[in-house]
């Protein structure tokens, strides 16, 4: 589970899918379901990510949110020392479901769908 106090914090204010999109691309992509969300390619890059806020609503106890995530997925050779085949980047885009705790800022992710 992550924790996205500063989104939490921003919540209702004009600067929330700002806070929201900084605070989740400060984060390690492997704390996010990036990996699961691939679509074309075998492994995710180490490159940085991208997140685009498609929308959020809030009840009495949570913040829901809808992101698009943008990354690199690796597509690789066997990893032998004599294989040639060099590594392929694709771009892969998967979307993901954050609910935020209102009081926490604990919040769990599921991964909605991918696209290829």
């Amino acid at each position: 589970m992550i924790h996205l106090p500063k989104a939490r914090d921003a919540w209702s204010s004009p600067g929330f899918n700002q806070t929201l999109k900084a605070e989740l691309e400060a984060l390690e992509a492997d704390r996010l379901p990036l990996q699961q969300g691939l679509s074309q390619s075998s492994m995710v890059s180490p490159e940085p990510f991208s997140v685009i806020v498609v929308g959020s609503e809030a009840d009495a106890a949570v913040i829901h949110c809808r992101v698009s995530v943008i990354y690199a997925g690796i597509v690789a050779g066997c990893s032998c020392a004599d294989d040639p085949t060099p590594l392929d980047r694709l771009t892969e885009c998967c979307e993901l479901l954050l609910e935020i705790d209102r009081i926490s800022a604990a919040t769990k992710v599921a991964l909605l769908e991918t696209k290829s």
